[in-house]
């Protein structure tokens, strides 16, 4: 499969480090972050390479050249006019295999491509997104799915957005089925996002592959800081999926935000006094953070699937406001109980996802590659100490409505 690596912008933002060299090729650690690319995808198989160059990619041909110094195959495209960040896509369509991976050669990234590939082809897709949450999802472009992952809205940044919205993004590692080119985009510079992908909303055939993977951006002096931090303590590499991974799970009502009973709708929810920052602290570890949560007023009939969502969007984000974001979340919809009035009747059943139960913790396992004897979790119930030992996490139990931040400490410190 080829590998299309866009390395042709300038990186305005970040000339304050280095405004010499085209930005892909600002080192991380000993090596440029275009090299850290190519080795990686090249460790996973991935040998034939395209790079779209353009201001000083003389740097990048002088220091590459053909690739076989780095065990690769490297042919580049030159855009003398510039095209736009996807126009050059349609001048090498003929170079391109039925799949391709496209990348943007300034991120930081370390991703089991195979992995995705396989959702790709699962999918029958024709473009797969690999998204995840941020900690700036406020000014980021926002992508919508449906529960299959389908792609239905793509919100850029300037677009309106509701005031809660769930914290998934656009990382910048796509894969796409060449016939996506099929159809040539009159326009002088063809934008990826706006011209090609965008239109494919709703479609069903653009697909979100959700993941814990470490890709950052390194736009800004601050988040290129940040990036070589990652990368010298060794927790890019380790949040690769095809290593064991490390999680926090935290328990949601009196846990995370207030207790009220029963939640039914967004207007209940309240973050805690130092909830998103403590979930800020576990987002710079080496841990996930996800939610494992019973949520019975589903079984009850008195939220729907739409409303938790809701629900959730506020949560996630009031936490995205401060900089924090949440893995995933996994909920429990069940309730052994029935026999009451407005209940959903097939989900009034004895489930193996209900805390104490810990098949959650178990669907969390699977999706992530968690290793649950090297994870914790936390909650302000004994049910959730409960579930998590049956999972064979370690288990901190909290005060309801106590101090989640003090119980991550001691975790980290």
């Amino acid at each position: 499969m080829k590998v299309v690596i866009m390395a042709g912008g300038k990186g305005t933002r970040i000339s304050s480090i280095a405004s010499d060299i085209p930005k892909p090729m600002i080192r991380i650690g000993e090596k440029p972050v275009l090299q850290l690319e190519i080795e990686s995808l090249r460790d996973q198989g991935f040998k034939d390479f395209i790079i779209t160059i353009s201001h000083l990619g003389h740097v990048i041909t002088d220091y590459f050249g053909d690739g076989s110094g780095f065990g690769v195959n490297i042919e580049y495209f030159n855009e003398v006019v510039p095209l736009g960040n996807a126009g050059a896509l349609f001048e090498i369509k003929d170079k391109l295999s039925e799949d391709f991976i496209l990348i943007n050669g300034d991120a930081m990234m370390e991703v089991d491509m195979k992995r995705f590939y396989e959702f790709h082809k699962e999918k029958g897709a024709l473009v797969s997104l690999l998204t995840h949450p941020n900690n700036h999802p406020y000014d980021s472009g926002l992508i919508i799915t449906d529960k299959n992952d389908s792609v239905i809205r793509w919100l850029t940044k300037e677009d309106e957005r509701n005031d809660y919205y769930k914290n998934i993004v656009n990382a910048g590692v796509h894969i796409l089925n060449k016939p996506v080119l099929d159809k040539r985009i009159d326009k002088e510079k063809i934008d990826l996002d706006r011209d090609i992908l965008k239109p494919l909303c709703g479609t069903g055939t653009m697909f979100s592959y959700h993941s814990t993977e470490y890709v950052k951006d390194m736009g800004t002096p601050e988040r290129y800081e940040e990036v070589c931090n990652d990368y010298l303590s060794g927790k890019v590499n380790n949040r690769k999926l095809s290593n064991k991974q490390k999680a926090i799970f935290l328990d949601r009502d009196g846990t995370i935000n207030h207790y009220v009973g029963f939640l039914r709708k967004p207007e209940e929810f309240e973050l805690l006094p130092n909830s998103a920052e403590a979930i800020k602290k576990i987002n710079h570890s080496e841990y996930l953070c996800i939610i494992i949560t019973n949520q019975p007023v589903i079984a009850r009939g008195e939220v729907t699937y739409d409303g938790l969502d809701n629900i959730h969007n506020k949560m996630e984000t009031l936490l995205g406001n401060e900089g924090a974001f949440v893995d995933d979340i996994f909920y429990c919809p069940h309730h052994p109980d029935s026999g009451f009035e407005g209940e959903v009747k097939e989900l009034k059943i004895v489930c193996d996802c209900r805390k104490p139960k810990p098949g959650l913790f178990y669907q969390a396992a699977e999706k992530y590659n968690i290793d649950l004897s090297r994870s914790y979790m936390i909650g302000d119930s004994d049910s959730d100490v409960e579930a998590g030992s049956n999972a064979g996490c370690k288990c901190i139990k909290i005060d309801r409505d106590g101090d989640l931040l003090k119980a991550v400490n001691e975790i980290l410190e």
